[in-house]
């Protein structure tokens, strides 16, 4: 039998964890995530979201012969009110030696589906994951994070990315230099996070500021201190990436530097465009990735 890179687990809730006012942990466990195939960093999986009535429509996710582009074409072609809506996370914790991954939510009311689910989510609850199957022979893809020989990283990013930060952050080599920047919506969601001790963590609560405008400050600020470090290679001209770019990410890093951005697409890609053009940091060191776009819902 063929094992495609990605397939459907079938999970339920084994717990829910709040960690502060807008992010709860849910762990999830079933038997299919001894085949979970991931080490964590910023891997991403598929949350399939349950119909209002608790169901999944069966389009042959579960057929483990089909690949994810058959199903999911399937899925596109479903009329509204069968289509669960399939939402982009990233794990926190994957455990597949306990059948277990965890995966932590922000919590921003009940409007999006993904965050509706989970701030009712209980025990026993069921949901469907899309993510790497380790008894693949092919790539699995999913995790962006790739610093190659770096050692000294800038780590910027939002509510939507604090979770693959966290999980990044506390895989860093202790010889591992560098700044993390979390934008969060309150003090009160700052959370506990293991760090070398030659990484400096932030966390900026928003408050009443809007979003992306603290997290640019302080990339800002790093970007002055750095300026009186020695500069990497000469930027490449940037002008042939295109602004209108919102994801994008190096092959192969080259240099000690290596900047990682994530969250609110118009923010992210300012602040690409700051390391790029006016730091003079080679793009192919920054790895940037709009998560989401403000004003506009991830498609379902």
């Amino acid at each position: 039998m063929i094992h495609h890179p990605y397939r459907t687990f079938r999970t339920t809730v084994a717990r829910v964890t709040p960690l502060s006012p807008h992010f709860t942990r849910i762990t999830l466990s079933g038997d299919d995530l001894a085949d979970f195939g991931t080490d964590g960093l910023d891997q991403r999986i598929k949350l399939i979201i349950p119909l209002a009535d608790g169901s999944v429509t069966d389009v042959g996710q579960f057929d483990e012969s089909q690949s994810m582009a058959e199903w999911y074409r399937r899925w596109r072609e479903l009329p509204d009110e069968l289509r669960n809506p399939i939402r982009t996370y990233t794990i926190r914790d994957p455990r597949p030696e306990a059948c277990e991954i965890d995966v932590d939510f922000v919590l921003h009311g009940t409007e999006g589906p993904a965050s509706a689910w989970a701030t009712q989510a209980r025990v026993g609850d069921p949901l469907c994951v899309v993510g790497p199957n380790a008894r693949s022979e092919e790539p699995c893809g999913g995790i962006e994070w790739n610093p190659g020989s770096a050692t000294s990283v800038l780590i910027a990013g939002d509510e939507t990315a604090a979770p693959a930060i966290c999980s990044i952050v506390e895989a860093l080599g202790d010889d591992v230099t560098g700044e993390v920047c979390i934008e969060v919506p309150s003090a009160a969601d700052a959370l506990p996070l293991r760090a070398p001790e030659g990484v400096r963590v932030t966390w900026l609560p928003r408050g009443g500021t809007a979003h992306g405008v603290r997290l640019s400050a302080a990339v800002h600020a790093w970007g002055r201190e750095r300026a009186g470090a020695a500069s990497v290679a000469d930027a490449i001209d940037d002008e042939a990436a295109g602004d209108d770019i919102l994801w994008e990410v190096p092959d192969a890093v080259e240099g000690s530097e290596y900047a990682w951005l994530a969250g609110e697409a118009g923010t992210i890609t300012a602040l690409r465009r700051h390391l790029v053009r006016d730091l003079g940091i080679d793009r192919r060191s920054v790895a940037f990735m709009g998560y989401w776009r403000q004003g506009r819902a991830e498609a379902s």
